[in-house]
């Protein structure tokens, strides 16, 4: 059986922005081709990856999470989104991902090196 991590709670957020970032062509009907794409495939590398880190945890994953999401903020200016709602979702969306990202990364990091045993190391010295 799967050990649940409080952790995961992230990646189902994570998940349901890609939801979000899935349905947004359909949400946005008049955005440029250009945004739809690039709204469908960003929500499906963050929907696989957000799977995957909640079946099998590995840090490689919120990585490129936190680089779809900076893909997600830049991309508009990068592709020329014509439409103004699209551009401000992409937005948000890329922010939200960029915090759940590096806040999994944050409590990976404060678990591993500043947890238990690293407290009991710097009693030692």
């Amino acid at each position: 059986m799967m050990k649940w991590r409080s952790e995961s709670a992230l990646d189902v957020y994570n998940l349901v922005v890609a939801i979000f970032l899935l349905a947004a062509p359909w949400m946005f009907v008049r955005a440029n081709p250009a945004a739809a794409i690039d709204l469908r495939l960003s929500g499906a590398v963050i929907a696989v990856l957000s799977l995957a880190a909640i079946v099998a945890f590995s840090v490689w994953e919120e990585w490129i999470n936190l680089a779809v999401g900076c893909w997600l903020i830049a991309s508009p200016w990068l592709l020329g989104f014509a439409h103004g709602r699209a551009m401000h979702f992409s937005i948000a969306a890329g922010g939200v991902v960029i915090f759940m990202s590096l806040l999994e990364l944050w409590l990976e990091y404060e678990k591993t090196h500043l947890g238990p045993a690293a407290s009991h190391v710097t009693e030692r010295h």
